[in-house]
């Protein structure tokens, strides 16, 4: 983590400590002290199993390329680009290419094989949720009498997220399209790179030439989308069945509709690049929307500082953790090499 990402994550917790002290630190401490531990427990059951849902998910387009790799290392490696996701204000991509590259050297597949396995998971993640950010933006204009100003951002959230998925699956599977953006990669890298230009013009249409193929491969295969599309439906539901075990810890009354819609909101926003995991940003909104609801501010933040604790510190702490699995110095090789 440079020096950029810790000014950005400390400006993020201080955003949130100055709404904690708003709100009034002991209205949440006597939330907090209220809350059913029963459900909580309930809340980290099913995050865990989210986790393996998502394993199972990666794992089905790695061996749909005969990707020879037991499930055992694949979810060190997927919690590792999980908490590089979390850590880095990068749209939470930052963790994709080192997951590849982690399945890459473990594995000794083609780099662009292990990539195309990393997008076409991202992609098995992304339709399902482009689906519920429709319906959820449909249902907040109706329901939650947002400003216009949020309308506006979730409006242009969602479309540069679609227009990204768009021109990522048009990439992965037209070979023109994919060549001429090679070609503008490669051009930008030319004017800090001192390798010859045709060596690198060589290497980077090979390599987009093996990853469509890949990607082909992955889309003719059944598997891929008879499970993997109706896992990553499960994964958001049990995504937002979490978070309604957290408010239900604390006896709130709010509907599964409204948890949806401040979920879906709360990760749009998680989306913008300013902020590592969009600390401060994501729970502000999150606190915001509850209250503005009608859930009580005190319990709006401790639900969400719990819900945030499991989703988004439990998972970074337990990738972190993982990295003398996978090579404590894996980031370190990852930097050098790109």
């Amino acid at each position: 983590m440079n020096n950029k990402t810790i000014i950005l994550f400390l400006v993020g917790v201080g955003i949130l400590a100055a709404m904690v002290l708003y709100i009034g630190p002991e209205k949440i401490e006597s939330a907090l002290q209220n809350a059913n531990p029963l459900y909580v427990v309930l809340a980290v059951i099913i995050q865990f199993i989210i986790y393996g849902m998502l394993t199972q998910r990666w794992s089905i387009t790695i061996h749909s390329l005969q990707i020879s790799i037991k499930r055992r290392y694949v979810f060190p490696m997927l919690m590792v680009g999980l908490a590089v996701n979390n850590i880095t204000p990068s749209a939470r991509g930052g963790g994709e290419p080192v997951r590849a590259y982690m399945l890459g050297k473990f594995t000794d597949a083609p780099m662009e094989n292990s990539f195309a396995t990393v997008i076409a998971d991202r992609g098995l993640d992304t339709f399902p949720f482009v689906l519920l950010a429709i319906l959820t933006i449909i249902f907040s204009v109706s329901f939650l009498n947002l400003p216009q100003w949020t309308v506006f951002v979730l409006i242009i959230s969602l479309i540069f997220l679609i227009l990204c998925f768009i021109i990522s699956l048009y990439m992965s599977i037209n070979e023109v399209m994919g060549q001429k953006i090679t070609f503008w990669v490669v051009g930008i890298i030319k004017r800090f790179s001192k390798s010859k230009h045709f060596e690198i013009e060589k290497k980077a249409i090979k390599a987009m030439k093996g990853f469509q193929n890949s990607m082909r491969i992955m889309i003719r295969d059944k598997p891929v989308l008879m499970y993997g599309l109706p896992l990553s439906f499960l994964i958001w539901f049990l995504e937002i069945v979490r978070v309604y075990m957290v408010f239900a810890s604390f006896g709130a009354e709010i509907s599964i509709g409204v948890i949806a819609a401040v979920f879906v909101i709360a990760t749009l926003i998680g989306l913008i690049p300013l902020l590592p995991g969009g600390v401060g940003a994501v729970d502000g909104m999150m606190i915001i929307l509850y209250s503005a609801a009608g859930v009580p501010p005190s319990i709006s933040a401790a639900a969400t500082i719990i819900e945030r604790l499991i989703s988004f510190w439990m998972t970074s702490f337990i990738g972190i953790g993982m990295l003398p699995y996978v090579g404590s110095n894996v980031l370190e090789k990852f930097s050098d090499k790109f």
